[in-house]
């Protein structure tokens, strides 16, 4: 195979790569604004966030400094009251144990568990409503 055949398809890949980050952050922006909305209704509606607990894939829960909104019945995706999405699962840890889990912020996506094992997908726009219709 050539050299140009190489570069074609190394630019084809980049080009295909640098696309799919563009569609992931065109969808994140779009959910950072549902989520946006969402803690503004739930502020009105007086829909308090609560205290957000991270668990293992073992199982153990751990506290974390979060303060939010669940948004599956499994409690392991949330949203804080800042804004910023989680997934609440994380590794065991003996220190979480002690100091609590401390879970960094994903991007946010439009459908909820989108790609998970589980088959339980839902949009954000769905998710966000039915925790707005509870207050």
């Amino acid at each position: 195979m050539s050299d140009d055949w190489h570069d074609q398809r190394a630019r084809a890949v980049a080009h295909h790569g640098a696309e799919l980050n563009r569609r992931r952050e065109a969808e994140a922006a779009q959910a950072q604004e549902l989520i946006a909305d969402f803690i503004k209704a739930a502020h009105e509606a007086g829909l308090a966030p609560e205290s957000l607990r991270a668990r293992s894939y073992s199982g153990r829960s751990y506290r974390t400094p979060l303060r939010g909104w669940y948004l599956n019945p499994a409690r392991t995706i949330a949203i804080s009251d800042e804004g910023e999405y989680y997934s609440l699962l994380v590794p065991s840890s003996a220190k979480a144990l002690i100091t609590g889990a401390d879970p960094s912020p994903a991007p946010p996506r439009l459908i909820v568990g989108e790609g998970a094992r589980d088959g339980e997908s839902m949009p954000l726009a769905e998710l966000l409503q039915r925790l707005l219709n509870r207050s």
